[in-house]
């Protein structure tokens, strides 16, 4: 997959509007589906054609909202019965929030969702704000497009390890894509934060894509280790000689660009996997844990990549 980096300031108000439904999808998924540790119920699934809900069921009714970037559209698909709207730049979020409320509400499914979002600067109700929102469909297609490619690397270094982990999803408060590799280990959050002290209550890994914002304009990879390490983490053993870790945020860094200019960006990017892996889980002291790469038993895959 050539990789095409789209830069924040490129597109960042069709990706604040992508943003924006992504909190509408998310917080209905909040309600609906069953609860997991790490939030893991409320991310959406990055598909082929953009985000989705995946199936969630109220009462008898199953159902399933998608955002289509591809064909510019949201779909609400309840028992086979689907609505569709389009995404355009005339339309504010609170149309698109009537919209996909309305056609639950139409089913006979009325959830409450918190309105605020999440995670954002952003502090307008998706229900109340009438702002005209930006939507440019090619460059939401490059951003997709992104999120696909850090979606493909992240299962190449997480699918084969042997551990307890939460596959790769899309974060809908910080809008990423992230997976985590947890440790039976309970780490309870030291302050009382709601979202945190869920999100972080057992000791783990996080591995994540992010597209950037007003401050850091390329999309980046991060990994971040709980409990936190506020210490320096840069040796010999860190990979790619581009990658470092910010001991103020207690993460590591490898922005797009590097890669892209890399001879193997996969490889560049497995590199970073595995070597912030390695370090961490010493770091964080976990033991025996050489089980994770024991070769799966399987038949190789013919992979046209």
């Amino acid at each position: 997959m050539e990789l095409d980096v789209i830069r924040h300031s490129e597109w960042a108000d069709t990706k604040f509007t992508l943003h924006l439904i992504s909190q509408i999808l998310g917080k209905i998924k909040l309600e609906a589906a069953q609860q997991e540790p790490q939030w893991a119920h409320v991310g959406l699934t990055v598909t082929a054609n953009g985000f989705t809900t995946g199936t969630l069921f109220v009462k008898n009714a199953v159902f399933q909202i998608d955002l289509d970037i591809r064909n510019s559209q949201i779909q609400v698909n309840v028992d086979g019965d689907v609505q569709s709207f389009r995404l355009k730049p005339s339309k504010s979020i609170k149309i698109y929030y009537e919209e996909i409320i309305g056609a639950l509400i139409s089913h006979g499914i009325e959830l409450t969702i918190n309105p605020k979002p999440q995670e954002m600067t952003y502090k307008r109700n998706l229900n109340e704000d009438t702002t005209t929102l930006s939507f440019h469909h090619e460059d939401a297609m490059r951003g997709l497009l992104l999120f696909q490619f850090a979606l493909r690397e992240q299962m190449k270094f997480v699918g084969p390890l042997r551990c307890r982990k939460m596959k790769p999803v899309l974060f809908w408060g910080t809008f990423d894509v992230s997976l985590l590799i947890i440790k039976d280990k309970m780490e309870p959050f030291p302050e009382d934060k709601v979202i945190e002290k869920a999100a972080f209550d057992e000791q783990m890994i996080e591995y994540g894509f992010w597209l950037g914002d007003e401050k850091v304009d390329v999309p980046t990879f991060f990994v971040l280790p709980y409990p936190f390490i506020f210490k320096e983490l840069d040796n010999k053993s860190l990979k790619p000689s581009q990658a470092y870790f910010d001991k103020a945020v207690s993460e590591y860094f490898l922005d797009l660009e590097s890669i892209v200019t890399s001879p193997d960006p996969s490889g560049t990017i497995q590199e970073f996997f595995h070597s912030t892996f390695q370090i961490l889980m010493q770091e964080l002291g976990w033991e025996d844990e050489n089980h994770y790469f024991i070769p799966l038993k399987m038949k190789k895959q013919n992979r046209f990549f």
